[in-house]
């Protein structure tokens, strides 16, 4: 009975040990560190950082050449921009000065009749010619003249009367006033004044009344 006992007793620690063994076998297998993890969870989990850090570093480098291309694209705008307001520019300046040439031209055309009228007074034979016939043919070149000058745009200052304002009066004189109101009005106008197109050509030089 006794060896009996004793080979049931060994035949139980027996049989637990294998099994011990096996765990330890199988953490041996799975887990290189000794924590329970399989071997092929831990190679994978390393691998995956490298990777993930050339991803990132690919998408960056991808959205700087995009920058860069944006860049180049709007530099290039812009100077496309430049030349061709400056070709604008050069072009309304020529444009400009070509109109401004065409009025004048079209003013002079129109002068140049007036012109024949004065050189057919003065060629007329001093012999034949009367007076009042001379100054009837000067008193009609200086109507079309002005007639002219005014379809143009030219005002005439005549301000006999009026207000005295120095920016389109020139002050030659000064003549006494007869009363206050009359202080600073224009007495007399040597010289007509003209304003063309609303700028100021040529002031009126007038007298001016002064009270004392």
């Amino acid at each position: 009975m006794r060896d009996s006992t004793r080979e049931d007793g060994h035949g139980e620690l027996g049989a637990s040990h294998p099994s011990g063994e096996g765990r330890a076998a199988g953490r041996s297998s799975g887990d290189p560190g000794g924590d329970g993890r399989p071997k092929e969870n831990a190679r994978s989990e390393v691998g995956q950082e490298p990777g993930a850090g050339g991803a990132s570093g690919d998408a960056e480098e991808g959205e700087v050449e995009r920058l860069r291309r944006e860049l180049e694209a709007l530099d290039d705008r812009h100077l496309r921009l430049a030349a061709e307001y400056d070709n604008y520019r050069r072009r309304s300046q020529v444009e400009l000065g070509s109109s401004a040439v065409r009025a004048q031209a079209a003013l002079v055309a129109k002068l140049l009749d007036s012109l024949d009228d004065l050189e057919r007074v003065t060629s007329l034979d001093p012999e034949s010619a009367s007076v009042e016939s001379v100054l009837e043919g000067v008193a009609l070149v200086e109507r079309k003249v002005h007639h002219l000058l005014e379809e143009a745009g030219l005002e005439s200052l005549e301000p006999e009367g009026e207000r005295f304002d120095p920016a389109e009066m020139e002050a030659m004189a000064r003549v006494p006033a007869d009363s206050s109101e009359d202080d600073d009005t224009v007495a007399d106008v040597f010289q007509r004044g003209f304003r063309f197109r609303g700028h100021l050509v040529r002031p009126a030089r007038v007298s001016v009344r002064k009270h004392e």
